[in-house]
């Protein structure tokens, strides 16, 4: 745990399990984008121990649940960031969870490739 750090130091989780937690994001992308949290201090996904996984995963599970009452998205995007060069700004392991909407941008296609704009339509119009 480090003091400086805003995800070691969470009081209102919307959800916990033993290894991790899930708050709302301070600045979501969408109406109800959450964050799953691992309670130990790391920074990159790839740290994480096999429970730690599970227990992130079983969140999402229950995250998605929760955002389908709450919210009624018409689909997800879930994403981390491993690292200063994929835009990770907090160096403590978090996995978000963004809700989507019909028309909540123009063209999705692509998805999660838009993270780099030239690379987000795919070159023959044909998805991998």
């Amino acid at each position: 745990m480090k003091k400086s750090c805003p995800f070691c130091n969470c009081d209102h989780p919307v959800l916990e399990n033993s290894l991790a937690y899930a708050i709302y994001d301070r600045y979501p992308v969408n109406e109800g984008h959450l964050l799953v949290i691992p309670k130990r201090h790391f920074s990159d996904f790839f740290e994480c121990r096999k429970e730690e996984v599970a227990a992130i995963f079983n969140l999402l599970l229950n995250a998605k649940g929760l955002l389908d009452d709450k919210y009624r998205p018409d689909g997800y995007n879930i994403g981390i960031n491993c690292g200063l060069p994929s835009g990770q700004t907090i160096m403590h392991l978090h996995v978000h969870l963004i809700p989507r909407y019909q028309g909540d941008m123009e063209d999705p296609t692509g998805g999660v490739r838009g993270v780099i704009p030239a690379k987000q339509k795919y070159p023959t119009g044909q998805p991998n």
